[in-house]
């Protein structure tokens, strides 16, 4: 489909209203997954961590009592 000039490219055959809304709102979702991801990201890399140093407490623990 080509266009005649940018405002009727912008307007989409009247359709703009719809056209734009769904654009808007894929981009939105898409945004929101990728947030969604990078905040699960660092969650799950703060519970390693925590995991871990838990973990050389409980070993650390283990040697000073066999000593």
């Amino acid at each position: 489909m080509q266009f005649e000039s940018l405002s009727d490219f912008f307007h989409m055959g009247g359709y703009a209203f719809y056209v734009w809304l769904s654009f808007g709102s894929c981009a939105f979702i898409l945004l929101g997954l990728v947030w969604a991801s990078l905040n699960d990201a660092k969650r799950i890399k703060r519970e390693v961590d925590a995991q871990m140093k838990r973990e050389a407490r409980i070993k650390q623990a283990q040697e000073e009592a066999k000593a």
